[in-house]
């Protein structure tokens, strides 16, 4: 088997709409780059979410693979799951105005910042009563260590 560059194996491949000067990316190198498995990636492609043109067995991600990829990793980051991100992506028309694409962005981002912020509240909470137990605890210990060096003293 000839390892041939990305570029070589879409020129080589009539089945790829490469645009001119097209540059694809391999699965390492787009793992690499976003700080990913191959096996995210798989699974991503597996749920419909990225669609490389194959070469072989050999995948090869364009432009546009990347900016899903990258708008997945964001809606994963906030805290969407698959579904919603997939859902607001496949809303995309590169021909349309994509107004109904946008509601439903922004509909579910406002959604998922109500969550964020009551959990923000709920660890803000978690946190002022965890420093509290710390601050009873350090007294404690501070009590505790300093009644014996008082008695060993007298």
């Amino acid at each position: 088997m000839k390892l041939v560059s990305p570029g070589e194996a879409a020129a080589n491949t009539n089945d790829i709409p490469a645009e001119a000067g097209e540059e694809f990316v391999r699965i390492g190198e787009m793992a690499k780059k976003y700080g990913v498995t191959l096996r995210t990636l798989r699974f991503y492609e597996d749920k419909g979410l990225l669609n490389p043109h194959r070469d072989g067995s050999t995948r090869l991600y364009t432009r546009r693979d990347k900016a899903r990829l990258k708008l997945i990793l964001l809606g994963r980051k906030v805290g969407f799951s698959l579904r919603d991100v997939k859902q607001m992506m496949d809303l995309y028309d590169p021909t349309g105005t994509n107004t109904k694409q946008l509601r439903l962005a922004l509909d579910k981002s406002e959604k998922q910042l109500a969550r964020l912020q009551k959990q923000r509240a709920l660890i803000d909470d978690a946190i002022g009563e965890l420093s509290n137990s710390m601050s009873i605890v350090r007294q404690m210990l501070v009590e505790r260590t300093a009644a014996p060096q008082a008695s060993a003293a007298g």
